[in-house]
């Protein structure tokens, strides 16, 4: 590997960049949820779950404090946050994504956000295993 190529991926900054983008649609989704309270709970109590509002708050608070975690690494615990983001993300499929449950289109539609779901568990897998090395 070319030296300069090297230092970037070692580098700082990169770390912080690679982090936040993978975060990105939990800081998104976290922050729709305290300006959009009451559209999340209608989501949720559409999805037939009970106490929607107590799902929400926890939804956005695992959301932001998993984020915060893994981006700063904040006392060497990036590799909780990771996996609370990756434990919500699994969760989601089930009670939110249930392609199974669906005709197509809708199905396939679901489907796909299981699979970029399950892709998105993956990276996270990987950010834990790095803050740890």
């Amino acid at each position: 590997m070319p030296l300069q190529i090297h230092n970037l991926l070692m580098s700082d900054g990169f770390l912080i960049t690679a982090r936040l983008i993978l975060t990105s649609f939990f800081w998104v989704a976290g922050l729709f949820g305290i300006f959009k309270f009451g559209v999340m709970v209608e989501t949720i109590t559409s999805h037939g779950l009970p106490m929607p509002r107590l799902i929400v708050v926890l939804m956005v608070i695992t959301e932001l404090v998993g984020s915060i975690l893994l981006v700063t690494d904040f006392r060497a615990m990036g590799w909780l946050g990771a996996g609370a983001l990756g434990v919500f993300t699994l969760l989601s499929i089930p009670l939110g994504h249930a392609f199974w449950r669906y005709q197509p289109p809708k199905k396939m539609e679901e489907f796909q956000i299981a699979l970029e779901h399950l892709a998105l568990i993956g990276g996270l897998m990987s950010a834990a295993i790095l803050t740890i090395r």
